[in-house]
């Protein structure tokens, strides 16, 4: 990107600012088939319940939980005349927002073991994003400003009062995302790391130029 009308000096700076995690989200999901409506809302609540249940069990309070939903369609097997009606697929999912990064992965075996048929995605994310944003920021600005002073003494001039500022990149952090599948409760990989989350930010700056 470039300023329409250049006058004096521009320069353009990046930064990244880089963190360690310190939340995490885990979208869940229970279900069940059924022969009828009722008999799959009834079975999938008691999968949701001993979900819960594991949840408490290993520290997570109820109002971790951010957000729910419920499905109910109807499940066939086979295609044309063929097609045979199996039943009623219920589907209870949920997003728990865990802020001990140590207990996701004993957590995710627990909840499984428990009824989760499913664990869609683990997502790695910091809880002051606005923060990094702004060291990510600054430290644009100082790329900028370093590229400038260079081009300046080169061309044998110095920096005057900065006359523009404009932000191109205030980016949100980057999650770090895990997924598994959890028919059959599969063990946790050893020593899983949830990586660092970062955010790239990019300004452009024009300054007034001085002579001696």
């Amino acid at each position: 990107m470039q300023i329409s009308a250049p006058w004096g000096l521009t320069a353009y700076g990046t930064g990244t600012a880089v963190a360690s995690p310190d939340l995490a989200r885990v979208r869940l999901a229970a279900e069940r088939v059924e022969p009828d409506a009722a008999a799959a809302f009834g079975a999938t609540r008691l999968r949701v319940a001993a979900i819960r249940e594991a949840m408490r069990a290993h520290g997570v309070p109820d109002e971790a939980v951010q957000e729910s939903r419920l499905t109910l369609s109807s499940e066939y097997e086979g295609y044309g005349i063929e097609r045979k009606f199996l039943g009623y697929r219920c589907e209870a999912g949920f997003t728990v927002e865990l802020g001990d990064l140590d207990i996701v992965e004993p957590m995710l075996v627990a909840v499984t073991d428990a009824g989760a048929n499913r664990v869609d995605e683990v997502t790695y994310t910091v809880r002051d994003a606005a923060a990094l944003a702004s060291r990510a920021r600054s430290l644009a600005v100082s790329a900028a400003l370093t590229r400038a002073s260079e081009l300046a003494s080169a061309s044998g001039v110095r920096l005057g009062a900065v006359l523009h500022v404009e932000d191109l990149d205030a980016g949100d952090p980057g999650p770090v995302m895990y997924r598994m599948e959890a028919m059959a409760a599969p063990p946790m990989p050893s020593g899983m790391q949830p990586g660092a989350v970062s955010v790239r930010a990019s300004v452009l700056m024009g300054w007034a130029l001085l002579r001696d």
